[in-house]
C-alpha cells in the first residue's frame, strides 16, 4: 500500500479532494457521476461541500471509479490543533512506533542487560496497561509506551524458547494490535496495515489456532477498508467455516464466531447489500444471546452490548438515519464500557441525526463523543467531514467551535 505522508489541509473537505482527483483525470462531473453510479447532482453537492461525503461505501465507490486509495479522498494524517498538547504528543511518537514495527523479524541484537531483564510477568502487566490506554483512546500514553514495549517483546521472543517463546508471541501480537489501533486512529493507515501484518505473523508463532483466527479478523478489515469485499469475505467465510468445526466450543470460540459475524455484516453493508448485512447481524445477536455476557478475548469486544452498538453502526453505514436513531434509543451502555467504544457509538448516533436533518442532536452527540475520547473524535474522518459540512452550510452557532477544534474551519 502506498504511504501517504501529506497532512490534511485545514478546512479542506472530502469533496474538494474528490474534485481535485477528478480534474487530475480530466473528467467532467458527468463522467464521474456515470462511472461511480451517483447522480450528477450528488457529485456536484459532494464537491461543493453541500453534502457530506462521509459514508465509506460512497467514498469507496468514488475510489473504484477514480482508481485511487480512500485516503486520497478522506485526507492524510491530521495535525492536531495548537491547543491540543496530548494530540501533538501522540503524533510525535509515530516515527518511533514505525521503527519498532520495521524491526519485526530482524535480529534484535540485545545487550546483556536487556537479556537479563526479560521478565514475562512484567511484560504481561505492561500489555494490560497498553490495552487500557487503547480502550481509553489515550493516544499520548500509547505513543509513549509502545516503542519500548515492542522492543522488549522482540528481545524476549529472540532469547526465550519453547512455551515461553510462544507466550511472548501472544503478547507481541497484542502489542502490535495496540500499535495498529493507535496508528489507524491517528490516520497513519499504511503504518497500521504494517502493524496488522505483524499481528498475523506473531499469532502464527503462538501455535494457538483460535489466536491465529482472531488475527484474521483484523486482516479481513484491511481488505474491507479498501473496498476489496470479495477478499474480505473469503477471509471471514474461512474463519467461520473453521470455527464451525470446533467440537464443544468454549466461550472464546463462541465469542470469536460472533465477532466474525459482525465483521461479515459490516463487509456487506459497505458493499451495499443491506439484507445480507442484517442477516449476519441477526446471527451475531443470536451468538451474543448464547454467550450471555460481554467478553474481550484478544481485545475483540463481543457480547450483547457490542452487538447492540453494531446494530446502530450498520444502518449508519447504509445511510439509514431513522433506523439507526431508533435502534440507538434502545442501547444501554454499561458505565464501565470502554471510552473508545462509547465514543464511537455516539459518533454513529451523531451521524444518524445528521442524516435525518437534526443538526442540533448531531452536534450534541459529537460533543459527547469528544468528552469521552477527545483525540479519537477529533481525528475521526467521518466526524471531521460531517462537522465541516455543517459549518459550511450553516456558519453560525456552537458547531463552529467544534469545527475549530477539529481543524475544519
Amino acid at each position: 500500500m502506498p504511504h501517504y505522508s501529506d497532512t490534511q489541509a485545514a478546512g479542506e473537505s472530502n469533496g474538494q479532494r474528490l474534485a481535485r482527483l477528478r480534474m487530475r483525470r480530466r473528467w467532467t462531473q458527468q463522467r464521474l457521476a456515470t462511472e461511480s453510479g451517483y447522480s450528477l447532482a450528488a457529485v456536484r453537492a459532494f464537491e461543493q461541500g453541500r453534502r457530506s461525503l462521509d459514508r465509506p461505501a460512497v467514498v469507496l465507490a468514488m475510489c473504484r471509479a477514480l482508481d485511487c486509495h480512500p485516503m486520497e479522498i478522506t485526507g492524510g494524517p491530521v495535525v492536531p490543533q495548537g491547543s491540543d498538547r496530548d494530540g501533538q504528543a501522540a503524533v510525535a511518537a509515530v516515527a518511533a512506533v514505525r521503527r519498532a514495527l520495521l524491526r519485526h523479524g530482524r535480529p534484535a541484537r540485545p545487550t546483556e542487560q536487556e537479556v537479563s531483564e526479560v521478565d514475562l510477568a512484567e511484560l504481561r502487566k505492561r500489555i494490560v496497561v497498553a490495552n487500557r490506554h487503547r480502550h481509553a483512546a489515550a493516544f499520548a500514553h500509547s505513543g509513549c509506551e509502545l516503542p519500548s514495549l515492542l522492543r522488549d517483546l522482540q528481545v524476549a521472543a529472540e532469547v526465550r524458547e519453547g512455551d515461553d517463546r510462544r507466550t511472548v508471541y501472544g503478547l507481541l501480537a497484542s502489542a502490535y494490535e495496540c500499535a495498529m489501533q493507535y496508528l489507524y486512529k491517528l490516520g497513519h493507515v499504511s503504518d497500521a496495515t504494517l502493524a496488522t501484518e505483524r499481528v498475523v505473523w506473531s499469532a502464527r508463532e503462538t501455535g494457538d489456532a483460535l489466536r491465529v483466527l482472531a488475527s484474521h479478523w483484523y486482516d479481513a478489515g484491511e481488505f474491507l477498508s479498501i473496498g476489496e469485499h470479495d477478499e474480505a469475505g473469503a477471509i471471514i467465510d474461512d474463519a467461520l467455516s473453521r470455527l464451525g468445526t470446533v467440537r464443544e466450543p468454549g466461550p472464546e470460540a463462541v465469542s470469536l464466531k460472533g465477532a466474525f459475524e459482525l465483521k461479515a455484516s459490516l463487509n456487506h453493508a459497505r458493499a451495499g447489500d443491506g439484507r445480507a448485512a442484517e442477516g449476519h447481524w441477526t446471527r451475531a445477536r443470536g451468538v451474543a444471546e448464547k454467550l450471555g455476557a460481554d467478553r474481550n478475548d484478544w481485545q475483540l469486544q463481543f457480547g450483547p452490548t457490542n452487538v447492540a452498538i453494531w446494530g446502530v453502526s450498520l444502518p449508519v453505514e447504509l445511510g439509514r438515519g431513522r433506523e439507526a436513531v431508533d435502534r440507538a434509543s434502545r442501547v444501554k451502555l454499561p458505565a464501565d464500557y470502554s471510552p473508545e467504544r462509547r465514543s464511537h457509538h455516539h459518533i454513529d448516533v451523531g451521524r444518524a441525526h445528521f442524516y435525518n436533518g437534526n443538526r442540533e442532536r448531531a452536534l450534541e452527540a459529537f460533543l459527547t463523543a469528544e468528552r469521552l475520547a477527545p483525540q479519537a473524535t477529533r481525528m475521526h474522518a467521518g466526524v471531521r467531514e460531517t462537522v465541516g459540512t455543517m459549518v459550511r452550510t450553516q456558519r453560525k452557532g456552537p458547531c463552529v467551535e467544534l469545527g475549530i477544534r477539529l481543524g475544519v474551519v
